[in-house]
């Protein structure tokens, strides 16, 4: 609801929680303390990729399968408004493959089911966006050396769903536009007081889009009859993301997300219309938290349960999404 101090408070627990994490950090353990490397498992945390490059010939299989809970939205004054709760049911899946011991590649493809509040469902599991990636690694981290490993990654994500003439709104899957985003990815490792290791990444990311023409109905929210184009806006997201090694199976991971979005264009005309349909989104900021649990069978194999969800933001929907992950290195 609209004024609730809970969102005000998980916010000002972030800067704490930081503030802990990096105090903690910079103590070192002794060295006979110090948990070894490969004492720890990993699947990684729920949203942050690695920056670390799979050997060459080596393979990462990651599907998750999620529930995107929306509840309402943060207006442009940043005010929470309630609205009726929808369910957008979705999986996508990370396939990694080593080409050589810097140069990773691969592809994200996603499935999708929407349920939206007082509108009929998807007809069926539709074919999301498909994003296909490569990443070269500029350092590795190696122990005894301060430097981080340190990659950068170039992904295009094709319009392979579903987004215009539709029939209903829920079976809109797919944005229509090109976008290729560029990144820079960082993970380094740091041992806690107890001994414990605390491996942390940054990944900054940035994203244009092409423009897309758009006919009848569609995700942009035009009406049947239309005919024009949207320009959706360029997009940051900066992930800072933690995670504990609590035992060698059991790991604690945190995400912190900033994503900042300009303003979407619509332009175009519907028949029998006095005046051109002209509408723009608004710049657009969200924080996102994402508290994780991993459990790892193997040094290759683990399973990760999460949630992500939405303490601030301006003109961005708010929702919680629990979500499941299966991590497998090949």
């Amino acid at each position: 609801m609209a004024g609730d101090g809970s969102n005000i408070a998980r916010a000002n627990l972030l800067p704490l929680w930081l503030a802990a994490a990096a105090l903690l950090g910079v103590v070192p353990a002794r060295g006979a303390d110090q948990q070894s490397r490969d004492d720890a498992w990993w699947t990684g945390p729920m949203l942050a990729p690695s920056a670390a490059t799979l050997p060459q010939g080596h393979m990462l299989i990651e599907p998750y399968v999620y529930d995107v809970i929306s509840d309402g939205r943060f207006d442009a004054h940043g005010t929470h408004r309630s609205a009726p709760a929808e369910h957008d049911v979705g999986s996508q899946s990370y396939v990694l493959y080593g080409l050589t011991d810097r140069v990773t590649v691969g592809m994200i493809p996603r499935l999708a089911f929407n349920e939206p509040a007082g509108a009929p469902h998807s007809s069926g599991v539709g074919v999301g966006d498909l994003t296909l990636q490569a990443g070269y690694g500029l350092t590795h981290f190696q122990d005894g050396l301060r430097m981080p490993a340190i990659a950068l990654v170039l992904d295009v994500t094709l319009p392979t769903g579903r987004y215009e003439h539709l029939t209903r709104s829920s079976n809109g899957f797919g944005a229509g536009a090109y976008t290729t985003g560029f990144s820079i990815y960082s993970q380094d490792y740091l041992w806690m007081p107890n001994g414990r290791i605390l491996r942390v990444r940054l990944d900054l990311t940035y994203a244009l889009s092409s423009s897309v023409n758009v006919q009848d109905a569609s995700v942009y929210g035009t009406p049947e009859g239309f005919r024009g184009r949207a320009d959706p806006g360029d997009s940051f997201t900066a992930d800072a993301a933690a995670e504990y090694s609590l035992t060698r199976n059991w790991v604690l991971a945190l995400d912190v997300v900033y994503q900042h979005n300009d303003s979407t264009g619509v332009r175009g005309s519907v028949p029998g219309a006095a005046a051109q349909l002209r509408s723009d989104s608004g710049s657009a900021y969200s924080i996102a938290l994402a508290p994780a649990i991993e459990y790892n069978f193997s040094a290759r194999i683990g399973a990760l349960l999460g949630v992500r969800l939405y303490p601030a933001g301006r003109n961005a929907s708010a929702s919680v999404t629990p979500a499941l992950a299966l991590n497998m290195v090949f």
